[in-house]
């Protein structure tokens, strides 16, 4: 097995997510780091003990050792990074959503298609093992017909105007935030679960806070709580705490969601639920290794995660034993897994999110923008 040198562009949380993650992959060496600055660049690669860094992701991309990059940066730069990456032949591992419109999404897909390489979108939550169990169940006809999917991705840590973060900025984070962050993220599982695509939705957006206090110097992610009221500027806020959306997959199945950073005591809640003809399953991300299954004329379950007893198709995404837990980060290293499997031989088979996957998620979101301004529903086609 070749090693495949890679580069990680952004230094914060997602930027130490992936260089992590891509560590534990064994064939994979982080061989250098792009910040916004030289200095955070250096900071960054001391903290993780990369060598080559720089403040200018252009530099890494001349490198001919270096055969991918992700794109761990605010939204806003993860089209024109991602398009450079590939015109300069490198295989790009993108954070989501892969683009702050529909148009660039596309612009995106159709380039990575025209260049061969290996593009991935990082819907990770897709990689959980009772998630692809799920899929599983739903694929083997457990589930029976699909009709109800409901849920909800809840967090706090947008809570108080006190909190603040880069995402919370229209102009770095596109025009949805709670949406675009973490309701994407729900969207694209329950279609990767149930093998629908989202035909036609209705959605109601709120912010809370009008005006928030930003921070007179750079946090990072999550590290709002521990500043001082004398630290801040009062800005006035043009991105969604909340919003809740009704949903319409394929021909008959129906649905709601909402997606809000403002939920006290949530800290990663993203809860599935999806209901068929002959069987319910339910699955909480805060606790990973739990499978709720419902009957209607037997008892309901609970079932914990066990790589021996998962549905073949689901096994290898649990690399421990029943018992051995594995969360948000294990589902990081499964998607990685496979995209570094395609890259390594260009004829493997693709199980992952495509920057396809990606265009077309970007158009829901653009459709939930387009609904919740009209106040209607409105047809993703």
């Amino acid at each position: 097995m070749r090693k495949i040198k890679t580069a990680v562009i952004g230094t914060g949380f997602m930027g130490r997510v992936h260089t992590e993650a891509i560590r534990r992959l064994g064939n994979v060496e982080v061989a250098a780091v792009a910040g916004e600055t030289q200095e955070l660049a250096e900071s960054f690669g001391r903290q993780v003990c990369v060598d080559k860094v720089t403040g200018d992701y252009r530099e890494l991309l001349k490198d001919p050792q270096i055969e991918a990059v992700h794109v761990c940066t605010p939204n806003a730069l993860h089209f024109p990074i991602s398009k450079a990456a590939l015109l300069a032949g490198k295989h790009v591992l993108c954070e989501k959503p892969l683009a702050i419109s529909a148009a660039e999404a596309r612009e995106l897909a159709e380039l990575a298609g025209a260049t061969g390489l290996a593009n991935c979108l990082n819907h990770n939550l897709r990689f959980y093992p009772m998630v692809q169990q799920m899929r599983q169940m739903r694929e083997s006809g457990e589930l029976g017909e699909v009709l109800v999917v409901q849920g909800t991705y809840s967090q706090d840590w947008l809570l108080y105007d006190t909190d603040w973060n880069w995402r919370i900025v229209a102009k770095d984070n596109g025009p949805l935030r709670a949406m675009g962050d973490i309701g994407s993220h729900w969207m694209d599982t329950v279609q990767h679960v149930t093998g629908q695509k989202i035909t036609a939705l209705c959605a109601d957006l709120q912010i809370f806070h009008k005006t928030r206090k930003r921070p007179k110097m750079a946090v990072e992610t999550f590290a709002g709580k521990t500043l001082r009221p004398e630290d801040f500027d009062e800005v006035p806020i043009d991105t969604e705490d909340f919003g809740a959306v009704l949903l319409r997959l394929g021909e008959r199945t129906r649905g709601a969601f909402t997606a809000s950073q403002v939920n006290v005591g949530c800290k990663n809640r993203l809860q599935m639920e999806i209901y068929g003809s002959k069987a319910g399953v339910s699955w909480n991300q805060e606790r990973p290794d739990e499978l709720w299954i419902g009957q209607r004329n037997s008892s309901n379950q609970i079932v914990i995660k066990d790589p021996s007893l998962l549905a073949e198709g689901a096994k290898s995404y649990a690399d421990l034993p029943g018992g051995h837990s594995e969360g948000y980060d294990d589902a990081h290293k499964q998607c990685f897994r496979r995209f570094y499997a395609t890259v390594a031989d260009r004829g493997a088979a693709v199980e992952y999110p495509t920057f396809a996957d990606g265009y077309q998620m970007m158009r829901v979101l653009e459709k939930v923008l387009e609904s919740s301004r009209a106040g209607a529903w409105v047809e993703v086609k």
